[in-house]
């Protein structure tokens, strides 16, 4: 009788064992179809390391460029500043209304236009092409430092007060004071102009 009963009990178990097989199948074959996926997704990672090696070295070489180009747009900006025309408080109108010229390859956009700069090579051609030396105005000088600030023009504002001095002499008081110097390069009939002027945009004495 102990016999006869035991039997259902093992056809039972081996009747879960034989479904059991099936759901293990089932879980194999789920992880037959993720492992592809990962591997997928493993060689998108190389790949996209692989690219950022690639662009490293590109970023280097781009570094120095930069850097090279920096120190250009810094002097470039520097000349620009320089060539500005001072601006205060007291500045004349005529500054507005002037050409500002920066550099020797800048031309006057008529005859009879009012120029306006502060770049030392372009004074220095201005007054070379009309025989003017750098000058100031005797008794006017500020300790060891030149006063007013003119030309000595051969037939040109003629004084017994015209003191020449050094262009490093004229162009230190120049830079120092922040001046302008307003111009002509020539006249309206075409003539050539020697007028000028020097302008403090303080109001101080040019």
């Amino acid at each position: 009788m102990g016999t006869r009963k035991a039997a259902p009990a093992r056809a039972r178990t081996a009747s879960s064992r034989a479904r059991a097989i099936p759901a293990r199948a089932t879980a194999t074959g789920s992880r037959a179809k993720a492992a592809p996926a990962r591997a997928k997704a493993t060689s998108t990672r190389a790949t996209a390391t692989s690219s950022r090696a690639k662009a490293a070295p590109a970023r280097a070489k781009a570094a120095p460029a930069r850097a090279k180009a920096a120190p250009a747009r810094a002097k470039a900006t520097s000349t620009r500043a320089k060539a500005a025309p001072a601006r205060g408080k007291a500045s004349s109108r005529s500054i507005g209304s002037s050409q500002l010229i920066t550099s020797l390859a800048d031309r006057p956009e008529r005859p009879g236009r009012s120029l306006v700069t502060r770049n030392h090579e372009v004074i220095q051609r201005w007054a070379r092409a009309r025989g003017a030396k750098p000058a100031t105005i005797a008794g006017t000088e500020r300790g060891d430092r030149p006063g007013v600030l003119t030309f000595n023009m051969p037939g040109y504002r003629e004084s017994s007060r015209i003191r020449e001095v050094t262009w490093d002499d004229w162009f230190r008081t120049f830079d120092s004071r922040r001046l302008n110097l307003i111009y002509q390069e020539q006249l309206r009939d075409g003539r050539q102009s020697n007028f000028f002027r020097t302008e403090n945009p303080n109001r101080e004495d040019g």
